[in-house]
């Protein structure tokens, strides 16, 4: 079966219909650029552009980076302030035409990373890390998750964990591999003296050169993993969100 996915991000919106027996895009994701700024109007257009763009017509998933319940955007770190307390699953609803769900994108990822990609299988607690325009956390116990966790909001020496750690400000400050890898180092000591994770999956655009960062991470006593779904884990785990309402 598949279900049509959508990944808003602070940099891009994309999207594919995603075949949920496999876990995988069933045609290569379209993508178009999160308009600056990041208007629920403009970024709804945004939508409708990927989804009109595969003819699509049926439910749809989509993710927010930032705090959603029950359909409503609670938070707006990297997006427009008018966002917050909006019901925006309403919203790309009338928009696009389709019903459509709504969860945090760090949620997604990990749902999609637990159910098909690198914590398959996989009990205790499991925090799952997306690095790229912020950084966005989805925090699994047995499998189970505790959503809108936001770890990337935590503060570390006085300054928000992803203004220090995440993609963009590696690109931002032109930071080598081995500085910026010493920061996740940070962070992740910080996430493990806090919650004692067996596993840290780590994902974002980023996870496609894990072995370029993550070998050079010591001192964390947890597995670290690159994520097996990679930037997709997102718009796969927005799919499988929209099958479970």
């Amino acid at each position: 079966m598949n279900v049509f996915g959508v990944d808003i991000g602070g940099s891009g919106i994309k999207g594919a219909p995603v075949d949920l027996e496999r876990g995988d895009l069933a045609e290569e994701r379209f993508k178009v650029l999160t308009p600056h700024p990041a208007t629920p109007d403009a970024v709804a257009d945004g939508v409708k552009q990927v989804v009109d763009h595969f003819g699509w017509s049926g439910p749809i998933g989509a993710t927010f980076p930032g705090v959603v319940t029950g359909g409503t955007t609670r938070t707006a770190a990297n997006v427009d302030k008018a966002w917050i307390g909006l019901d925006a699953a309403a919203l790309l609803s009338e928009r696009t035409g389709a019903k459509v769900t709504l969860l945090n994108d760090a949620d997604a990822a990990g749902i999609a990373e637990m159910a098909f990609g690198a914590g398959r299988g996989r009990g205790g607690t499991v925090i799952t890390l997306t690095l790229g325009t912020g950084i966005g956390s989805a925090l699994f116990v047995d499998g189970r998750l505790v959503p809108n966790t936001e770890l990337g909001h935590l503060e570390m020496n006085g300054h928000e964990a992803e203004k220090r750690a995440s993609t963009h400000v590696k690109d931002t400050e032109q930071l080598s591999w081995e500085h910026w890898a010493h920061r996740v180092q940070k962070y992740l000591a910080h996430l493990e003296m806090l919650f004692s994770p067996e596993l840290f999956l780590i994902g974002g655009g980023v996870s496609r050169k894990a072995d370029r960062f993550l070998p050079l991470i010591k001192g964390v006593r947890a597995e670290i993993l690159p994520a097996a779904l990679q930037n997709n884990a997102g718009i796969v785990g927005a799919a499988m969100a929209a099958t479970k309402v």
